[in-house]
């Protein structure tokens, strides 16, 4: 079981997912994805500087220690195997196993751990397209995830929309499973091919583009994607 607390090993997830989203770090942000208080959050991160995890640069952004890439990292890999573990061998639903896999992060053993590589046939990403990184290494730092771009930025390019690739869901948008439900319904998860149309300045209308050869009941599948989705919802095209 992790010696961490839960509260630092949340935030060191929060930090490591930021990165990975190529967003820096910062404590307002933190805010934001937790919906902790402002005191909150800099007490807890000063209480995590103090302890060699993190480390506050001029800009305020909020820098891994080796100490923290490592911890981080762990917390990560453990929370998306558990993720993998629940869809995949459990059979819980989709839209739960983030929700779940955030209890199981904080008391999964390194041993446990290393059983469920062979058990889930080494997985490179979670179910929601995430990358599973790999064990923590010595020197090694957090980089954003490259081949996909946000819809928030795939709607700059594209005012008009157009069709891509679902490529992974940001760990902020797993946490709201009514989300994710309509997603699942619609069956549109990663790996899926749709087609966006831009609705309005404040949602989205999302359609399954049916490949040629499949067969339909005749009612087309959409789902709107709220705002606060846009920048943790990636696609490729």
């Amino acid at each position: 079981m992790s010696e961490l607390v839960d509260t630092t090993e949340m935030y060191l997830k929060s930090i490591y997912e930021m990165l990975e989203d190529g967003v820096p770090p910062m404590r307002a942000r933190i805010v934001e994805r937790l919906g902790h208080s402002g005191p909150t959050v800099s007490q807890t991160v000063a209480r995590m500087e103090r302890d060699g995890y993190v480390a506050l640069e001029e800009d305020r952004r909020i820098a891994l220690t080796k100490k923290g890439v490592s911890s981080a990292t762990e917390v990560v890999r453990k929370h998306r195997l558990a993720e993998r573990l629940l869809t995949d061998v459990i059979g819980l639903q989709w839209e739960l196993a983030h929700e779940e896999a955030c209890r199981w992060e904080h008391v999964m053993s390194e041993q446990v751990e290393a059983l469920l590589i062979p058990l889930l046939n080494n997985p490179q990403t979670d179910p929601y397209g995430n990358p599973i990184p790999e064990k923590p290494q010595a020197g090694k730092s957090v980089k954003a995830i490259d081949g996909g771009v946000s819809l928030e930025t795939f709607f700059r390019k594209n005012p008009r929309g157009g069709e891509a690739t679902i490529l992974r869901i940001g760990e902020p948008s797993q946490a709201v499973p009514g989300f994710l439900f309509k997603l699942a319904a619609a069956k549109m998860l990663p790996g899926s091919k749709v087609s966006f149309s831009f609705d309005s300045l404040e949602r989205l209308g999302i359609a399954l583009n049916i490949s040629a050869g499949e067969t339909t009941d005749g009612n087309e599948k959409s789902v709107e994607i709220p705002e606060l989705h846009f920048k943790h919802f990636f696609v490729k095209l």
